[in-house]
C-alpha cells in the first residue's frame, strides 16, 4: 500500500513546498527539499509538527500559521477546533474522505435516520458527518450536544435506527429513557452506533452491546484529520484506515518505533489545500504490524496509551492548560487553580479546583463567573466548583483521574 501512496505522496510535497509558505520554511530550516521525499519512509526527514507548535504558528501568523495553500476565496468553511486551531475547509478534503469510509465501515445505509449529536457549532465534526450522512441516503437527525430528554424523545417518535457521538452520552440517552419509563430495545429502533472522540471501556461497550443490542463501531481520529483507525469486535487495537498517512514515531528523533513499541500519532493527510505534514496528534498508541514491512497500512493497527503532552481530552474536547489559564485570568480573587477530570456513571466529571487570594468575598459569583469563563474557553461546561485552601507545589493545572474499566 505503502508504494500506492507515493506517487501522491510526491504531488503533496511538491504543491505544499510551492504554496504553503509554513511548508517551505519547514523544509528549508530542516535542509530538505521536496525532491528528498520519494517515499513514506523519507517523511521521517520531516520534523514532526505538533498541535501546539500550530496553534503557535496560527497565533504568530493569523489565521492559519502559513499552510494555507489555496487562494482564500475557494474556501467554503472555517472551523475553529479547540487549541485553538483555524481549520479550512475547500470542500471534498480527505477528512471528508474518511467519513465517508468510516460510515460505510460502520454499515450506515441509505433510508438509515440517524441522530447525530456530534458537535455543530464551530467544530467540522457535525457539519462533515451531516454532509457524508446525507450523500449516503441517511435521513440526518440533527441534534448536536444536549437536552437528554429532548434527544430520548427524537429517537422514539423519529424511530432512529443509528446514533452518532460519544458513547457516554449515548449511554446517557439510554439511561434517561429509562428514568422515564421506557425499555430502549423495545421502545426505540436504534441499530447501530458510531461513537468516537472519547475512549470507550470495556465495561460501557459491554452494556450497549449486550443490554441494549447495539452494533457499535469505535473510531478514533481528530478535526483537523478525520479519522485515522476504528474497532468494531470490542478489542484495544484499532485497525489503521487509509486514507491519510499514518505512522507511529518517536516524538523526539521523529523516527518511527518498532511493531509493538510505543510512539505518537503522526498523521500526513493528501490536503492539497491544508497541507498539514507530519503534524503530531500528541496520542500516543503501541504499533501493531502483523508483517512488518511488507503489510498495508489498513492491515497495521495501534492501541491508544495516553497523551505527550499535558492536554486531556474531557467529553470529546481537549482541554488545554493554556486555555484554563485564559479563562481564570477573566475572573478576580481567583489565586490557584486545578482542573481534575474523574469518571461517574460512565461519564466525564470535570471538577475546579480553586485557591482563593482572600477569603472574604462572593463564592457564588466567583463559581458562575469561572463556569463561564471556562465553558467559553474549553467549551466544556465543569461540573463543579471546589474551593481548597491550597494545592499541592508543582500539581498539573489538568489532572486527569480517570479509571477506564
Amino acid at each position: 500500500m505503502e508504494r500506492e501512496f507515493e506517487p501522491k505522496l510526491r504531488q503533496l510535497v511538491e504543491h505544499a513546498y510551492a504554496h504553503s509558505a509554513a511548508v517551505k520554511a519547514i523544509f528549508d530550516q530542516a535542509g530538505i527539499s521536496p525532491q528528498d521525499i520519494q517515499s513514506i519512509k523519507d517523511l521521517e526527514k520531516i520534523p514532526i509538527t505538533s498541535k501546539d507548535r500550530l496553534a503557535e504558528m496560527q497565533q504568530a501568523n493569523p489565521p492559519f500559521g502559513g499552510f494555507l495553500a489555496v487562494p482564500s476565496h475557494t474556501l467554503k468553511h472555517i472551523f475553529l477546533s479547540p487549541g485553538p486551531l483555524y481549520e479550512p475547509d475547500a470542500g471534498d478534503s480527505p477528512v471528508m474522505a474518511s467519513v465517508r469510509t468510516m460510515l460505510e465501515l460502520a454499515d450506515f445505509q441509505a433510508g438509515d435516520i440517524a441522530l447525530n449529536a456530534f458537535g455543530y457549532h464551530l467544530i467540522p465534526t457535525g457539519l462533515a458527518l451531516d454532509k457524508a450522512l446525507q450523500d449516503l441516503g441517511v435521513i440526518v437527525v440533527p441534534a448536536g450536544v444536549g437536552n437528554a430528554e429532548l434527544q430520548v424523545k427524537l429517537l422514539h417518535d423519529l424511530k432512529v435506527s443509528a446514533y452518532l457521538g460519544t458513547p457516554s452520552w449515548l449511554m446517557a440517552l439510554l439511561k434517561k429513557a429509562e428514568e422515564l419509563g421506557m425499555q430502549p430495545r423495545e421502545a426505540f429502533a436504534l441499530k447501530k452506533a458510531l461513537v468516537s472522540a472519547e475512549p470507550l471501556p470495556p465495561s460501557l461497550r459491554a452494556a450497549l452491546t449486550d443490554t441494549y443490542g447495539l452494533k457499535v463501531t469505535n473510531a478514533y481520529g481528530t478535526a483537523e484529520l478525520g479519522f485515522l483507525a476504528y474497532d468494531q469486535e470490542g478489542a484495544m487495537a484499532m485497525r489503521l484506515l487509509e486514507t491519510s498517512i499514518v505512522q507511529i514515531a518517536d516524538p523526539e528523533s521523529g523516527k518511527s518505533v518498532a511493531p509493538g513499541e510505543v510512539g505518537e500519532v503522526v498523521v500526513t493527510t493528501f490536503n492539497h489545500a491544508y497541507p498539514l505534514i507530519r503534524l503530531g496528534t500528541g496520542d500516543l498508541a503501541m504499533h501493531i504490524d502483523p508483517k512488518p514491512g511488507e503489510s498495508r497500512q489498513s492491515e497495521r493497527a495501534i492501541i491508544l496509551v495516553g497523551r505527550v503532552g499535558d492536554a486531556v481530552k474531557v467529553r470529546g474536547m481537549f482541554v488545554h492548560p493554556n486555555q484554563l489559564r485564559f479563562a481564570m485570568g477573566q475572573v478576580a480573587h481567583v489565586a490557584r487553580f486545578q482542573g481534575v477530570v474523574t469518571r461517574r456513571e460512565n461519564r466525564d466529571f470535570f471538577t475546579l479546583r480553586l485557591v482563593l487570594a482572600q477569603g472574604d468575598v462572593d463564592r457564588a459569583a466567583i463559581t458562575q463567573g469561572v463556569m463561564q469563563a471556562v465553558q467559553g474557553a474549553c467549551r466544556v461546561k465543569p461540573d463543579a466548583v471546589e474551593f481548597v485552601e491550597a494545592l499541592e507545589e508543582g500539581a498539573a493545572l489538568v489532572e486527569d483521574q480517570r479509571v477506564w474499566e
